[in-house]
């Protein structure tokens, strides 16, 4: 994976002067990387674990400073995050580390088709010419993207709610609350540098680009962060597996882990695991 770093981000002088200023709960300001120390943190990281609404009540500290929040959880592995030594960010500021126009649909439409191409030529073949039991009902032919959903669901609400049931259902293992200086929720992960995709070899800018453009779809936030773990809230999911398919479509080209160890096909996951949920969840071992 390529990480870019361009300088400390804007936002982040806030983290360290919102810290000092004694309005956040005791934490830790997290300015190191494996390459060194930053002249800004990238993030700022609760001592306590999260409660159930604490996603929510970051809220207002995002709207006055820009500062985002996000969960971090562990797992039995451990996380970098822990140990306070992340990898070097992508870009510290703040754009992920893409040129202008990157979080458009043609853009995320490019990289999901190219990914589309090389996850479905490794799917054995089915019984019908060009068909496989992952792909159904589509064949080896990248799909168009879906349709935006945004039909008035609030996005804040809608990651309060997601980030309460990872922390009350126990998903999140040691959940801490987070604030990263990103312009924008999708560019969560490059700020601070999150490997979790490095097991399937790509670049995370190309992850970055579909974050962007589910955001602007579908009104995703990225509510929580594990090691290789990705939690995604949804303010306005697909109600019907005809609305979901093609969603479900971008999801197995996203992160093949989805269908290919759960559901077993787009069309069940379409039914079973998208239709009406608020929360997307992507994992890479």
């Amino acid at each position: 994976m390529t990480h870019v770093t361009r300088g400390p981000s804007t936002r982040a002088p806030r983290l360290r002067s919102l810290a000092a200023s004694g309005a956040l709960p005791p934490g830790t300001l997290v300015d190191r990387t494996v390459l060194g120390r930053l002249p800004e943190p990238l993030l700022w990281r609760a001592d306590e674990p999260a409660g159930p609404d604490g996603w929510e009540r970051m809220l207002p500290v995002r709207d006055a400073t820009g500062l985002w929040p996000v969960l971090l959880g562990t797992h039995v592995r451990g996380t970098a995050v822990e140990d306070d030594l992340l990898p070097p960010p992508q870009d510290a500021d703040g754009s992920g580390g893409t040129g202008a126009g990157a979080g458009t649909g043609t853009a995320a439409a490019g990289v999901l088709a190219a990914w589309w191409r090389r996850h479905a030529a490794w799917e054995p073949d089915g019984r019908g010419a060009g068909w496989t039991p992952a792909l159904r009902p589509y064949g080896r032919r990248p799909p168009e993207l879906a349709r935006p959903s945004r039909a008035g669901g609030d996005p804040d609400a809608a990651a309060a709610g997601a980030a309460r049931a990872l922390v009350t259902r126990g998903t999140l293992r040691r959940p801490r609350m987070a604030l990263v200086p990103a312009a924008r929720s999708a560019d969560i992960p490059a700020v601070i540098g999150w490997s979790g995709t490095l097991a399937s070899g790509e670049d995370f800018e190309g992850y970055g680009t579909v974050l962007r453009s589910w955001e602007e779809r579908f009104g995703t936030r990225v509510v929580a962060l594990e090691p290789d773990v990705l939690h995604l809230s949804v303010p306005d999911p697909p109600r019907t597996t005809a609305q979901a398919l093609p969603v479900a479509a971008e999801h197995y080209a996203f992160c093949p882990s989805v269908v290919r160890q759960g559901a077993g096909s787009i069309s069940r996951y379409a039914d079973r695991w998208l239709t009406g949920r608020n929360l997307w969840s992507f994992w890479w071992d």
